[in-house]
């Protein structure tokens, strides 16, 4: 066996895992953000965090339709373990105040758009170049989403005391870096 194949089969497996614990950690994220929405008194703020909720949901599907074109499936323990995790989170937010909700959501957010970039490199890395919009357009909705609540905290005086998790790349950065290879999935 090449080394091109022992490589492409590692990105395989790291990609189908990566997209597992994503399915898993978008179904928390849903839970914790309808916890979140309902517990913000400020209107703007509790539409915001709802939408973002829906938006974990979509993304939920389209990570599971990945899967099984990979001919993967859902980790059932791992969704089990993250479904207490979200619906524990979503209750937490009733009595953490606004900051501490509004700064975990921040900073996973932040974590959330670099995971959907590496899954992009290990599909093109697994010869799935095909997938790389879907991917890319998750991680930009990721990037959405830690720019609302980056803005939201920006004059927080809790800042102090707290340091702002590390500001990512620009959201046009995103797809740059894949630009060349999405010409190829789209023509090849």
């Amino acid at each position: 066996m090449s080394d091109a194949t022992l490589s492409s089969r590692k990105a395989a497996r790291k990609l189908v895992a990566q997209l597992q614990l994503a399915h898993a950690g978008e179904l928390a994220a849903a839970y914790a953000y309808r916890g979140h929405w309902k517990s913000c008194s400020d209107p703007a703020e509790r539409e915001q965090i709802r939408r973002i909720e829906e938006d974990e949901w979509h993304h939920r599907v389209l990570v599971r339709n990945l899967l099984t074109q990979l001919g993967a499936r859902p980790r059932v323990l791992r969704e089990v373990r993250f479904f207490v995790i979200g619906r524990t989170l979503g209750l937490a937010c009733h009595a953490l105040g606004w900051f501490i909700p509004m700064y975990a959501a921040g900073r996973l957010e932040s974590h959330n758009v670099r995971e959907y970039e590496d899954a992009a490199d290990c599909a093109v890395a697994c010869g799935h170049p095909e997938m790389l919009d879907c991917l890319l357009t998750m991680a930009e909705v990721e990037w959405d989403h830690e720019k609302f609540f980056r803005e939201a905290l920006v004059d927080h005086p809790w800042l102090r005391f707290v340091r702002m998790w590390k500001a990512i790349p620009p959201r046009e950065s995103i797809r740059a870096r894949f630009a060349g290879l999405m010409v190829t999935a789209v023509d090849g």
